[in-house]
């Protein structure tokens, strides 16, 4: 069996005590928000964009926040993705701005991103991130 690899970027958008999320179309889980790389575009550039495609929520770039790394399979073979997350502070937008890709936009309380989060390597992800913060959340 033949596998790829794929790689995309993400944003972890925080506002406050708040984490943003989505519900991709015709799924039922929750999870954060990335996509793919468009020619000439930079990762903190793709972060950003699908942010705002994805949520209707502009958001600044503000740090590289960590790597979730899985497997699934697509067409009968195996795709080895890597999505690079970067850490980003909301600017302005709504949720009801989100684009087709996506059933629901949302604000989360970043303390219940846990048990929230469908993925587990977003969870940890977000563990990692509530462990640097200074507030002790």
């Amino acid at each position: 069996m033949s596998t790829e690899l794929e790689t995309s970027y993400g944003g972890v958008v925080v506002r406050g005590d708040e984490l943003l999320v989505i519900t991709p179309a015709g799924k039922k889980v929750t999870g954060l928000p990335k996509g793919g790389m468009e020619a000439g575009e930079t990762p903190e550039q793709v972060a950003a964009r699908e942010v705002r495609e994805e949520t209707g929520v502009v958001a600044n770039v503000i740090q590289p926040l960590g790597d979730v790394r899985y497997t699934y399979r697509r067409g009968g073979r195996r795709v080895r993705k890597t999505v690079h997350f970067f850490l980003c502070e909301y600017v302005e937008g709504s949720t009801a701005d989100h684009d087709h890709e996506v059933d629901d936009a949302r604000w989360i309380a970043l303390n219940r991103a846990r048990e929230e989060l469908s993925y587990p390597g977003e969870r940890a992800l977000i563990d990692r991130l509530l462990s640097k913060m200074p507030s002790g959340r």
